[in-house]
């Protein structure tokens, strides 16, 4: 008996070390990345300046005279991000509150697939249909000379963070115990008010996480936004080409140099701090209204 507790303590203290060192591998590899960005990305605003790094309109790297001004690419990650998040986060919403609670079993038999599906298409391919689809389509809708634009760029990360927001809702929909929701239609509630008043904030975290994860896919996104959205620095304009904070360091760094390819570590910097802030200050909310 004493040798089966015996075998059995030392086998959960083997799992927990396990455990314990992937978790500790995990958080070895954000310091190691943040460690790294940090040495490779502080040079180069040392040198230009960060009044003049993050505040000039200018970014002309290749030039005579070069100029190293980042603040239409944050500008545009922010419209851009914003746009996709305003546009996708309610239309994956409703579409979690009908697949997890409203749908019939065969349609969600085929939605959730798809769904998954959508998810599982690579960021190029999104682009190439945005490229050849979507940036003609705006072209002719509103008479302009190249549809490549920032509402192009909005449009497919819109498609782009469906997938993510839409499962991870309906994970924490489908959590929320049967027990909360029996009890609101006993007293008399219709079952769109029990889904939308007692089934969503009681999945609100959850629902929160998905939109986190949404806000991630968007603002890292590089590829897909570099065929669609014209990728040129350019202040921000819906109807104009632009240039993301990923896609002026995917468009550049494969020729750089120098202080060239400083500042662009700078860039993946400044992108990385963007992450991290928007993570935080989501973080923050979501700890706030447990405690309410």
């Amino acid at each position: 008996m004493k040798r089966a507790k015996v075998k059995k303590l030392s086998a959960e203290s083997l799992i927990h070390a396990v455990f314990l060192f992937l978790g500790l591998v995990a958080v070895g590899c954000v310091l190691v990345i943040s460690v790294y960005l940090i040495a490779s990305g502080i040079p180069a605003i040392r040198e230009i300046g960060l009044r003049e790094f993050l505040f000039n309109k200018k970014w002309a790297s290749t030039s005579a005279e070069p100029s190293y001004g980042i603040l239409p690419f944050i500008l545009t990650s922010i419209y851009g991000t914003a746009g996709a998040i305003v546009l996708g986060v309610p239309i994956g919403f409703f579409a979690s509150v009908y697949i997890s609670k409203m749908a019939h079993p065969k349609a969600k038999s085929i939605i959730e697939p798809a769904v998954g599906l959508l998810a599982g298409i690579p960021s190029v391919v999104y682009g190439l249909v945005g490229m050849l689809v979507l940036v003609p389509a705006i072209r002719k809708a509103f008479n302009i000379p190249d549809g490549a634009s920032l509402l192009a760029a909005i449009v497919v990360l819109t498609v782009m963070i469906l997938p993510s927001v839409i499962k991870v809702s309906v994970t924490a929909l489908e959590a929320v115990p049967k027990e909360y929701e029996d009890a609101s239609l006993a007293l008399g509630a219709t079952p769109t008010e029990t889904y939308f008043r007692i089934s969503v904030p009681a999945a609100k975290s959850g629902i929160a996480a998905a939109v986190v994860l949404g806000v991630g896919r968007a603002i890292g996104e590089a590829m897909a936004v570099m065929m669609v959205a014209g990728n040129v620095a350019n202040m921000p304009s819906l109807f104009q080409s632009v240039r993301f904070l990923t896609t002026a360091v995917a468009s550049e760094m494969s020729y750089s140099s120098g202080l060239q390819r400083q500042a662009l570590f700078s860039i993946a910097l400044v992108l990385f701090l963007f992450i991290m802030m928007i993570n935080a200050v989501l973080n923050l909310l979501l700890k706030k209204n447990k405690e309410k």
